[in-house]
């Protein structure tokens, strides 16, 4: 791969100027080979693998970053489902587990390990709802593990059992983490058609069909993406897309070469590279602030998903002529406590919860880091997470549900988060009841376009 001087320098400025960063290089690791029936050699044998393939992570991303002057903001782990792993320990809590992850985290110096997860699409099996019912103490008493949980597919429908539980799980965890200084809300997320190998979290898990070790990258640019939308103000909408779509080709190169050069330097293999717009609570690295330059009033305006689809669709096409490796979730991810336009959207009353869902018909994930009432009741959680999940199964697609029940807040009041995580108002929510929807259970059927074989 050959950069021109020209090249150089307009990556430079993106980096100086435009708060371009590879937002994460994420470790992935296969733990199935650690499952005992005795708890404690389990955990002792997930504890020794992951220190022993991980061990030079960080070291490795912070000498890339020294030596080639590209910001790494996160150096992650992802592992095997651990219900999959724990499964043959026959334990009534995976408690233990998480702390044995969170353990790895916090001496090897990484920012977080996800895998704390299920794959419940079609049914739950023991091990499943043992995690499953662990994940509101786990991430009470952890700080630095993540949790997911798939509960449909477009090939297997949606498990409806799995999204009541999540429902009522959402709140638990919310209540038991609500003195933390991070609620363990904004590290569990519930999936639909959730990807193998995603590199962000809080979704990031090792897929069973992964192999053994494996880096992954995710790389972020919405400042970059919005200064050349800044320079082609009043063109036609087509001449704007070409030009971002010129723009992701250029910051996906640059991801390109970061994570070939920490697989070979970590002695793993390279796995995907995902290119996405992952904005953060920083002044000019805003996905809304795009939404705006592109001639929105607002995020949540008429034209909002129009725009978005646009955006959304050219950074995929520019990601894929620069890497045959692009996978992941590459997009453009709208959530509302990492983005200052967004949070600012919501505080001026342009954008709602509706509106939001709407939007992740042509966006990356789907309602993320966003902020309901305490008092919002577990169905009514359920049936949010119901509603996007029925549009990933329908569009074949991935979405995927952030919610944070905010105990003892109303709609409008601000909670706060920290960090990459931000703050924002909390949103108000239809409290229109959909108890006996979810309460029948079963699962949602595969649609009709499923049926390929």
């Amino acid at each position: 791969m050959i950069f021109t001087p020209v090249e150089i320098e307009e990556t430079v400025n993106m980096f100086s100027h435009q708060n371009l960063d590879v937002r994460c290089i994420t470790m992935g690791i296969n733990l199935l080979d650690c499952a005992d029936s005795d708890e404690k050699k389990s955990n002792q044998k997930i504890y020794d693998k992951i220190m022993r393939t991980a061990g030079n992570l960080v070291k490795t991303g912070q000498d890339i970053e020294k030596e080639m002057g590209v910001p790494i903001i996160n150096k992650r782990i992802s592992v095997t489902p651990i219900s999959l792993v724990a499964g043959a320990s026959g334990a009534k809590s995976y408690v233990s587990y998480c702390k044995t992850l969170d353990r790895c985290a916090k001496e090897l110096g990484v920012n977080f390990i996800g895998g704390f997860s299920a794959l419940v699409q079609k049914g739950i099996t023991p091990a499943d709802r043992t995690l499953i019912e662990s994940i509101p103490e786990a991430l009470s008493v952890t700080d630095n593990v993540c949790s997911s949980v798939n509960v449909g597919t477009t090939k297997n429908g949606i498990n409806m059992d799995a999204v009541k539980l999540m429902g009522e799980i959402i709140k638990q965890t919310a209540d038991l983490s609500k003195e933390n200084p991070v609620n363990g809300c904004a590290k569990l997320v519930v999936f639909c058609n959730a990807p193998e190998d995603n590199p962000f979290m809080a979704g990031a898990f090792h897929g069973p069909g992964e192999g053994d070790s494996v880096i992954n990258v995710g790389v972020s640019g919405p400042g970059v993406i919005l200064a050349a939308a800044r320079q082609f103000k009043g063109k036609p909408i087509n001449e704007l897309a070409d030009g971002i779509k010129k723009m992701a080709f250029k910051i996906t190169r640059m991801g390109q070469l970061v994570g070939t050069e920490a697989a070979r330097r970590l002695g793993v293999k390279f796995g995907i590279l995902d290119l996405s717009l992952a904005p953060t609570p920083a002044v000019g690295d805003s996905v809304a602030r795009i939404l705006e330059e592109i001639g929105l009033e607002g995020a949540g305006a008429p034209g909002t998903t129009a725009a978005l689809a646009m955006l959304t669709d050219m950074v995929k096409k520019g990601g894929v002529m620069a890497s045959t490796n692009v996978g992941g979730l590459s997009g453009a991810f709208i959530p509302v406590s990492e983005d200052e336009g967004m949070i600012n959207a919501v505080k001026q009353n342009s954008i709602c919860l509706e509106k939001l869902e709407a939007m992740t018909t042509v966006c990356s994930v789907g309602l993320d880091m966003i902020a309901i009432p305490g008092d919002t009741t577990a169905t009514t959680i359920s049936g949010i997470l119901a509603d996007e999940f029925a549009i990933g199964m329908v569009n074949n697609k991935t979405t995927a549900c952030r919610l944070i029940p905010a105990p003892g807040k109303k709609a409008g009041d601000w909670v706060e988060f920290g960090g990459l995580l931000g703050g924002c108002p909390v949103m108000p929510v239809n409290n229109f009841s959909c108890a006996d929807f979810i309460n029948r259970g079963g699962r949602i059927p595969a649609p009709i376009h499923s049926f390929r074989n």
